[in-house]
């Protein structure tokens, strides 16, 4: 008798106000998939007194030990489903928490364009620093998954996705080893039980969406501050830019 094969826990890393959530729905719409939303925010909000909406919830509804967390999301997966889809903010991960933990997950990276992130982030947090984007720590993230895998995990860029999305999430479960479901492309309108509890504060788009939106290619008009953002966060989304997977 073969051994049971061990389960697929997906650690998706990516920075804030990309398509992540909706990527998160996309996998959740799979028959073999579990998703988990954000599970080391409470520990990031605890640790960095960020002012986020919504701050007091999160950190009264989530586990915010970081080392209890990294145990979680390597045990058992919930409902004993094939995978374990885990929706990570590169933000969240500070650079005195261990990463060896990242050894039992497969690590993706999800990236965006920086003017796209700096336009959407900043109405909510228009004070914002560049640190809070997550562009550096992904990079980071990045270096670290490359050291001890001996090559780049994989990557894609949220634009590829919106072009293509049965082609990007194609070439993805390809390298993953494992079958792509069209199920990934359409999925219910509403909230869901696995969203976390800041879902009000951020969700009402995918909250409205019932698949991935169409690409739109906007002229952004950037105020000096947005723009001293994005400058600095630009050479960590070039350095991964290269590894996306781009279906043809």
């Amino acid at each position: 008798m073969n051994a049971a094969r061990e389960p697929l826990r997906i650690a998706m890393w990516s920075g804030p106000r990309n398509i992540s959530t909706a990527l998160m729905r996309a996998w959740e719409n799979r028959d073999d998939t579990a998703v988990i939303d954000e599970p080391f925010y409470a520990h990031y909000l605890l640790a960095t007194g960020v002012a986020h909406p919504g701050r007091d919830e999160v950190i009264a509804a989530q586990e915010n030990d970081a080392s209890r967390v990294a145990t979680m999301l390597t045990g058992a997966v919930p409902q004993g489903r094939a995978i374990w889809y885990q929706k990570h903010m590169t933000q969240h991960m500070l650079t005195d928490m261990p990463l060896s933990w990242l050894d039992r997950v497969t690590s993706c990276f999800l990236i965006r364009e920086p003017a796209q992130v700096v336009a959407s982030f900043t109405i909510q947090r228009p004070d914002a620093a560049a640190w809070e984007l997550g562009f550096e720590q992904q990079s980071r993230l990045f270096d670290h998954v490359c050291d001890r895998l001996g090559s780049a995990p994989p990557v894609i860029d949220a634009s590829d996705v919106l072009k293509n999305p049965a082609g990007t999430l194609g070439l993805l479960c390809a390298k993953l080893g494992i079958a792509f479901s069209p199920r990934m492309l359409q999925w219910p309108r509403g909230p869901r039980a696995s969203d976390g509890v800041w879902a009000p504060y951020w969700y009402a788009a995918v909250e409205r969406s019932t698949g991935f939106g169409a690409y739109q290619s906007n002229d952004l008009a950037l105020s000096v501050f947005q723009q001293s953002l994005v400058d600095q966060c630009q050479v960590h989304y070039e350095k991964l830019s290269p590894y996306r997977l781009i279906a043809d």
